[in-house]
């Protein structure tokens, strides 16, 4: 239940169009529901707009589908990330309206729409675009207008600033880099907008499976850089549309 819901079911109460026992009916799974393997964060859409995401990799088929559908039943929308095809397979065979995008691993069945602010997703390089496109798709279901800039790293700065007025216009940038991770730097120094730097495993070595890359991020001279774990587009994305949305306003 989103907070338009609630006022409608309290104004509805207050008119006596709802019994008071109907309304604790509908309200009693505030602020969450039991699905015994689960304890499904119901009051997370009404405390900032958007609903509990599932982290799919590491349940089952079954655990899924009784998620997604206690989601769907309480009309929220739905985002599950790192999904394996089979899982996804099943899902959408359930849920035939949702939409399963292979390269970000993400599930996503839109059932109202959110409105953000505009974010830029940024990568070094072609092999950063699997955690980039969960970070894009992420914001985008989160109402964000996403701009994908990709394959403009340090190696060739040119290509970078071709693109910066573009990504200026934004009001917020994801940049997703591997190997030493010196673009989120690079570009938090050309534009005045808040940065959230995605360090990946991409690259070899003394990359360290992205170590380099997170260590260099965290070390940016760069003030407007905010950086989070390794590979996690989906963390990159939601901040960068929380955000967008207070700069929205602005």
């Amino acid at each position: 239940m989103d907070e338009k819901a609630l006022r409608q079911l309290l104004g509805q109460v207050k008119t006596g169009k709802v019994t008071l026992d109907d309304a604790v009916g509908k309200l009693k799974d505030l602020p969450f529901a039991e699905l015994g393997y689960a304890t499904l964060d119901t009051h997370r859409n009404l405390r900032f707009g958007f609903p509990e995401v599932v982290l799919g990799e590491p349940k089952t088929v079954e655990q899924l589908l009784g998620i997604v559908g206690a989601l769907v039943e309480r009309k929220q929308t739905v985002l599950v990330t790192r999904l394996q095809p089979d899982k996804a397979e099943a899902l959408l065979a359930r849920f035939p309206k949702a939409e399963y995008h292979p390269v970000a691993r993400i599930f996503h069945l839109r059932q109202r729409k959110v409105k953000a602010g505009r974010v830029a997703v940024v990568t070094a390089g072609t092999s950063d675009i699997p955690v980039a496109e969960e970070a894009a798709l992420t914001a985008e279901a989160m109402g964000a207008e996403v701009r994908r800039v990709y394959d403009v790293g340090v190696a060739g700065i040119h290509r970078l600033l071709r693109r910066r007025e573009e990504i200026q216009e934004c009001h917020v940038a994801v940049v997703v880099a591997g190997m030493e991770g010196a673009l989120a730097s690079a570009l938090g120094g050309l534009v005045g907008i808040p940065v959230v730097a995605v360090p990946t495993s991409v690259g070899y070595g003394a990359n360290l499976k992205g170590i380099s890359a997170l260590l260099a991020m965290v070390n940016s001279c760069a003030a407007n850089v905010a950086t989070v774990n390794i590979d996690n587009g989906f963390g990159g994305g939601f901040y960068a549309a929380l955000v967008s949305r207070t700069k929205g306003r602005s």
